[in-house]
């Protein structure tokens, strides 16, 4: 695979995708479908080789401009999501198009195409909660938010198109992925970088829903190694075995940062949360795939990078964010 496809690459977890996928194959080249909407930064790819990248501004809801970013590609790795739960809630339509109209786009030209893999990556979310143990990939789906539920509709459809036409898909399901790049809409990057300036970190409800948390390059490489190892037709977890409650991670985040307990807001729980996701990641780990970032080690670094970068994340908690941010939380 000497030319691949990656939708959202502007995005957190693919930005972080490209730039260990070119460090990694020398002589790989990378299209890059993007959108660019708020969460898409070019800032996240400063510093790659631009000779074997190829930047197309595009939406994966058009099925023109997906023709034209996977013609010649070996592979297409599907990062373009609306991901937000929080948002999915505001509104569900533009996940809908996208988590939804895209995947069909991408694998209706896989089709035509003859691509030779097509790798969806989805959500642990999709399981919905789970009180004890962790979910296998065979365990039923439970999505029990908009956010959630577009991505299990993705990733059936793009099913049914191995099932049906034998297109090469394989699905991931990542736990909680955190690291540099991230949005600050999400909890980690928005505590740490509110910790940093003394505001208010709001956690809802009682700060008891569990989450797995995994580091964004061990991310990369368990996508990377379902897509050249895994088998098509194929769902395979990627797990970071760190289940913390999200206390904890706030606890962490202040520790870290060096501030105190008083900078937390106990708000209105978010309606539908989920109390406590957990997924097994043996049928991934069996392909000779594992994690290699301890939680400590992850977030040390994480925090690190937030301190050191601010010149990335403040000019994005400004303007549409900080409206978004008004909204979601200015009322509770």
């Amino acid at each position: 695979m000497n030319r691949i496809c990656v939708t959202g690459g502007a995005g957190f977890i693919a930005s972080n995708y490209i730039k260990f996928a070119l460090n990694e194959y020398p002589d790989l080249h990378i299209v890059n479908l993007d959108k660019m909407t708020y969460a898409g930064n070019m800032d996240n790819l400063k510093d790659i080789d631009e000779s074997r990248h190829t930047f197309i501004k595009g939406d994966i809801a058009d099925a023109d401009v997906v023709r034209k970013a996977m013609e010649g590609c070996d592979a297409i790795i599907n990062f373009a999501a609306d991901s937000h739960v929080d948002r999915s809630i505001m509104g569900a339509s533009d996940f809908i198009s996208t988590n939804v109209r895209g995947v069909h786009n991408i694998v209706e030209t896989a089709k035509e195409m003859e691509t030779h893999r097509v790798l969806l990556v989805s959500t642990d979310e999709v399981y919905g909660s789970i009180e004890e143990g962790s979910f296998v990939e065979t365990d039923p789906l439970g999505p029990r938010n908009p956010y959630s539920a577009t991505k299990a509709g993705g990733e059936l459809l793009g099913m049914t198109y191995f099932h049906t036409f034998g297109v090469p898909v394989i699905v991931t399901r990542g736990s909680n992925t955190y690291g540099p790049n991230q949005y600050p809409e999400k909890v980690l990057p928005l505590f740490v970088t509110n910790a940093i300036d003394d505001e208010k970190l709001p956690l809802y409800g009682d700060g008891k829903n569990v989450r797995d948390w995994l580091y964004v390059e061990d991310h990369a490489r368990g996508i990377d190694h379902a897509l050249r190892h895994g088998e098509p037709g194929q769902v395979y977890n990627v797990s970071g075995s760190n289940e913390k409650e999200n206390v904890t991670l706030t606890n962490k985040i202040l520790e870290l940062v060096g501030k105190g307990p008083d900078l937390i807001k106990p708000i209105q729980d978010r309606p539908g949360h989920d109390r406590r996701y957990s997924i097994s990641d043996e049928k991934l780990m069996a392909l000779g795939w594992k994690p290699l970032t301890s939680w400590e080690d992850g977030m040390a670094k994480t925090v690190k990078w937030y301190q050191d970068n601010e010149w990335w994340w403040r000019k994005i908690k400004s303007g549409e964010f900080r409206e978004y941010y008004e909204r979601q939380y200015g009322n509770k």
